[in-house]
């Protein structure tokens, strides 16, 4: 996938797109992940945090727990997780293949992509990801 105007990869320059990028991600497991693989899976993701880019941390922070809200909207997500970042090019890497091309990713994420897949609904549908721009 690459940029949906152009059809161009991403581009991953950090001053790319400066501002305050806010990457919101939403699991839903499979029935039989097990507790110690959802905690597993979690203490993965929040230590993304760490990682760094050309010699500096360039994720700004990551929050995360677990779905706690009386509403009944959940859609079975069981855990959440909110990114933020400097700009969508920091954003851009972090989201590494297939949307960047050739250029350089953050190979951590891209290792948790691996470990997350045969954990999460495999329907399709257990992983939501919606980013923005807060404004």
């Amino acid at each position: 996938m690459t940029d949906q105007q152009s059809g161009a990869p991403l581009p991953t320059d950090p001053e790319h797109g400066r501002g305050d990028v806010v990457h919101v991600v939403l699991f839903r497991f499979r029935p039989e992940a097990t507790a110690q693989q959802r905690a597993e899976l979690q203490r993965r993701f929040l230590a993304l945090a760490d990682s760094e880019r050309e010699g500096r941390r360039y994720v700004r922070s990551i929050r995360s727990g677990v779905q706690v809200s009386p509403e009944g909207a959940g859609h079975g997500f069981e855990v959440g997780f909110v990114v933020e970042f400097d700009s969508l090019g920091d954003r851009n890497f972090y989201l590494g293949r297939p949307f960047v091309g050739d250029e350089p990713f953050d190979v951590a994420h891209d290792d948790f992509k691996r470990f997350a897949g045969p954990l999460l609904d495999g329907d399709g549908r257990g992983a939501l990801v919606f980013d923005l721009v807060a404004g």
